[in-house]
């Protein structure tokens, strides 16, 4: 029988180059056969990246998620303690810091602050003042005797190789940039934002260490975003999530009261840190999104930089709408950072639309917060955005919080958003430019990417 005409010409090179095959020069036998196992030892290695980093591995919750109970049942807590994890804890403190001129100033005097340990874990970090400014509050600190643990992602910063970097090393901070050579998992990054003080207080968010987000959110091409300071039992599972990504890296174990102190109750609020990374499924922050989804039964509100929803998301709000929740969603405009997955992600707004949904473009700045808000009773906040690549692909944590005056106080900053906003109505998003339409539907492909 032939083989296949690929097949065969692989046969045939490798019988060819076969040292005992055939008479002849034996040194150019070998040497073809040296040629042959090369290439496929190349090939079979670029199959293998290839496969790890852009193919899906876990399978996907693909059906429709119908709930006999609402957010503000004693279920849904249950649900999302039990189904989730870690459990909601209460007892939490929440403190809203809204764009860099406020943000920055609270982590940068809590890291100076810091008696015992810091742990950092960080996505953006970009040569400029602001990530100075962390850097040297990083080195005093280790300077100092503080247990210092930075844990940078490699795609996402600019200036590993910089001379304040390298110093933070010389200085005992102890830094490690995740999967900077891995070529196996390149494509998954760490875009967890966690910054944790003597393990009592965290700080979590959109926000990356750069000049860009500094300010208030006041110029075109800065940064309109939110960072949440914590303090309460749920610091614990900041940390937790935190040690997940560094013991990966740097495979060391961090443990005892430096880090973990017993934590009493400070607050009011009921919070749980959830995490979801490839290692352990990466569904899990989507799982959350579709249940939470499910059970509105009032309203929905989505403020998110990268709204490119799948099928399943977008099936879901479609119900919501159909059963009276009203849904309201706020994107970025033009100003954005990567235009493509606008694109994608508008293509994606007609059938919301036509069932109901509002959508709103933020003006004034580059829209970068990230916040959830169902029912005005449960708000999800942090790193995660509504794209494959946040949901399948990367380690994200979000602060989950089950609380009715949190929930009010974040509908307050919503319609400040919204009143910064422009209406996209469905005429208008039936106007898109051409060009736009052929790009977002065919760059829509590569939506597992973005």
């Amino acid at each position: 029988m032939r083989l296949p005409p690929t097949l065969q010409t692989l046969k045939d090179e490798a019988v060819a180059a076969w040292p005992f095959s055939q008479s002849g020069n034996e040194a150019e036998s070998a040497h073809g056969w040296m040629r042959f196992a090369a290439t496929a030892i190349l090939s079979g290695g670029a199959a293998v990246i290839f496969s790890k980093n852009f193919l899906e591995t876990e399978k996907r919750i693909t059906h429709d998620i119908d709930t006999d109970y609402a957010v503000a049942d004693p279920a849904f807590e249950r649900v999302m303690s039990q189904l989730m994890g870690p459990p909601l804890v209460d007892g939490n403190k929440i403190t809203v810091l809204e764009n860099g001129a406020e943000f920055f100033p609270c982590m940068l005097d809590s890291i100076r602050s810091a008696q015992h340990s810091i742990t950092f874990e960080s996505f953006v970090f970009t040569k400029g003042e602001v990530s100075k400014a962390f850097a040297d509050a990083l080195c005093e600190r280790a300077g100092a005797g503080v247990k210092v643990h930075f844990l940078q992602d490699a795609m996402g910063c600019n200036c590993i190789d910089s001379a304040f970097v390298k110093r933070m090393a010389k200085c005992g901070v102890e830094l490690e940039i995740f999967r900077r050579f891995n070529l196996a998992h390149f494509n998954h990054r760490t875009h967890r934002k966690l910054l944790i003080i003597d393990g009592r207080i965290g700080y979590t968010g959109g926000a990356g260490i750069s000049d860009l987000w500094d300010g208030n959110a006041d110029r075109p091409d800065h940064w309109r975003d939110t960072q949440y300071e914590i303090q309460g039992p749920v610091v614990a599972q900041m940390q937790q999530a935190f040690l997940d990504n560094w013991m990966q890296t740097r495979s060391q174990v961090l443990h005892g009261d430096l880090y973990f102190p017993e934590l009493k109750a400070c607050g009011d609020k009921k919070c749980q840190m959830l995490k979801s990374s490839v290692s352990e499924g990466a569904d899990s922050a989507r799982l959350m999104f579709l249940l939470s989804i499910a059970a509105a039964r009032h309203s929905i509100r989505i403020v998110n930089p990268y709204f490119v929803p799948d099928m399943l998301v977008i099936n879901l709000l479609k119900k919501a709408l159909a059963r009276g929740v009203s849904v309201e969603i706020i994107a970025p405009s033009e100003r954005i950072d990567q235009r493509v997955v606008r694109y994608v992600g508008r293509a994606r707004w007609g059938g919301l639309m036509k069932s109901g949904a509002k959508f709103y473009e933020y003006q004034p700045a580059l829209l970068h917060s990230k916040y959830f808000i169902v029912d005005e009773q449960w708000v999800s906040v942090g790193s995660c955005n509504l794209d494959d690549r946040s949901l399948c692909l990367n380690e994200e944590a979000n602060l989950n919080v089950l609380d009715h005056g949190f929930a009010w106080q974040h509908l307050d900053i919503f319609e400040r958003d919204k009143a910064e906003s422009r209406e996209i109505t469905w005429a208008a998003w039936r106007k898109r430019p051409l060009s736009e339409k052929i790009i977002g539907h065919a760059a829509g492909v590569l939506r597992s990417q973005m």
